[in-house]
């Protein structure tokens, strides 16, 4: 079974961006059911990273609402940070 941890960073992040939209959780709820099953769905559009964040990998959760990780489906997973596409890779 893999073991998935939350970075403090993606828990300030998600409690303050994602928690007071009751839309925006629901979206993450599905989109991490569905990463949880299958990392490739091509729905998440998971990519890995480049630059300093090298090492790191991305997926969607909205059009523009992005969860950035690190680790492997397949033994444990990081969250690191949660919102938008300006905010995550800057």
């Amino acid at each position: 079974m893999i073991s998935i941890r939350k970075h403090p960073t993606f828990t300030k992040h998600f409690c303050t961006r994602i928690l007071p939209s009751p839309k925006l959780l629901k979206r993450f709820e599905e989109r991490f059911g569905s990463f949880c099953i299958n990392p490739q769905n091509p729905l998440l559009f998971d990519h890995p990273l480049k630059g300093d964040k090298t090492g790191k990998r991305s997926f969607s959760v909205s059009g523009d609402i992005r969860v950035v990780y690190q680790g492997s489906i397949d033994t444990e997973i990081i969250l690191l940070d949660i919102g938008t596409h300006n905010q995550v890779y800057r």
